[in-house]
This record gives C-alpha cells, sequence and structure tokens, in this order.
C-alpha cells in the first residue's frame, strides 16, 4: 500500500504543468507538496504587490518631469522660483529609486557585471543568486531598514525642516528609505522561494525572461507595416 501510495502520488504529479528535475524527487512529499507550495502561493502575492507598486510609481516619474519643466519655466518667464520646487523633486527621485528596488529586482534588472556566472547551469545560477540572496541581499536591506528607522522616528518627533530657505519638511523623505527596503526584503524572499521551488521543479525558471519587443523594434514593424512590406 505504501509503495501504491507512492506511486500514484508520482504519477499525479507527471501531469504538473513544469516537468520536475530527477534530482529533487527524492523531497520529502509533506514539504513538497504543502509547506513549499504555500511559499510559492505567499511569492505571487508579493509579486502582485511589487507589480502593483513598480507600475503605480511610473506616474512619479511624469508628476516629477512636470514639476522640473514648470520650474524651469517660471524661472525663465517670471523670474520666480523656490527651493521647494527643487526639494520635491529630489523627494520623488527618492520614492522613484527606493520603492522600485524591489520591482527592479522582481524583473532581474539590476545591474550585473556577469563574467563567468552566464557560463553555469540554470541550477546552478539559481544556487548561486540563492546564496548572494541570504548572506548578502538581504542581511545588507534588513540593516539598512533597521538603522534607518530612528532617523525617521527623530525627524518625525523634531518635525525636522530642510535648513533650505522654503525648503520642506524632511521626514516624508526620511520614511522612504525603511519602507523602500522593507519592500526589497519582501521581494527578496519572494525570489529567494521562486528559485527553491524552481530547483525542486516547482516553478520556472525566475529569472527567464520572455522576448518582447523593443520600442525601436515596434518602430521597424510599424514602418514596415505601413509601407505593407508584411
Amino acid at each position: 500500500m505504501l509503495f501504491a501510495g507512492r506511486a500514484d502520488t508520482l504519477s499525479s504529479h507527471s501531469t504538473m504543468k513544469y516537468q520536475r528535475d530527477p534530482e529533487a524527487r527524492n523531497v520529502m512529499p509533506f514539504l513538497e507538496e504543502y509547506f513549499l507550495k504555500a511559499l510559492l502561493k505567499f511569492s505571487q502575492f508579493v509579486d502582485a504587490i511589487t507589480e502593483f507598486i513598480g507600475k503605480s510609481i511610473i506616474w512619479v516619474v511624469l508628476v516629477m518631469t512636470l514639476i522640473s519643466a514648470g520650474n524651469a519655466t517660471m524661472r525663465y518667464t517670471i523670474n520666480y522660483s523656490s527651493n521647494a520646487f527643487l526639494e520635491i523633486q529630489w523627494y520623488l527621485f527618492s520614492l522613484i529609486f527606493l520603492l522600485g528596488a524591489g520591482y527592479t529586482f522582481k524583473k532581474n534588472e539590476h545591474v550585473r557585471i556577469d563574467i563567468i556566472l552566464h557560463r553555469f547551469s540554470k541550477r546552478t545560477q539559481a544556487g548561486i543568486d540563492i546564496f548572494g540572496i541570504i548572506f548578502f541581499m538581504m542581511p545588507m536591506a534588513i540593516a539598512i531598514m533597521w538603522m534607518s528607522w530612528p532617523i525617521f522616528v527623530l525627524a518625525f518627533q523634531d518635525n525636522e525642516v530642510s535648513s533650505n530657505a522654503g525648503g520642506l519638511v524632511v521626514w516624508p523623505v526620511r520614511l522612504i528609505v525603511p519602507i523602500g527596503f522593507f519592500l526589497l526584503v519582501l521581494q527578496g524572499i519572494s525570489e529567494l522561494i521562486k528559485r527553491i521551488g524552481f530547483l525542486l521543479g516547482l516553478c520556472p525558471d525566475p529569472t527567464e525572461k520572455p522576448h518582447t519587443p523593443t520600442p525601436e523594434e515596434e518602430l521597424a514593424l510599424a514602418i514596415k507595416a505601413q509601407k505593407g512590406e508584411l
């Protein structure tokens, strides 16, 4: 009965969307089927939050651009400017950079100087990523999040204001730092789960990017379509 139950389990696994790696078949069924799948659900939830934040801050780029253009226009037309306009641009840039770090990590778009990694198999690359996330990225992000929180609390309690004339209050931008690194930690946990899931054959390679045409390629296709060459 024990072997029959095991055979049924393996048979049902063979119908999964992602083919299991032979090296991963000795994992305890309970751990594999319940615990890791629950973690993958959590990873999907974190990815959805990260995706929403990443697409939302795109609009912040537009707001920052309009403020910058408006400030420059007023300075050269009516000879008026304010430090508040300059500082709000810095604040918004910080918001884009810090809140977008997790989104960039999810898309695997952080800058990498890859000399050796691409020579290894996908499984080895995933293992190296797991090591890097656990021993480098996570400690760094948690440390910055932890140390930046008291700085925000102090700025909030003192109602810290910019030292520039007409400047803005400082505590909102201080708050962005721990929030941004908290989101990066969350996405780091998600990426860690996905790479472990990939090694166990439970999910696809998280670093695999679907091929999408670049804006230049889309423009070239549009020109060809207009000329009737397609």
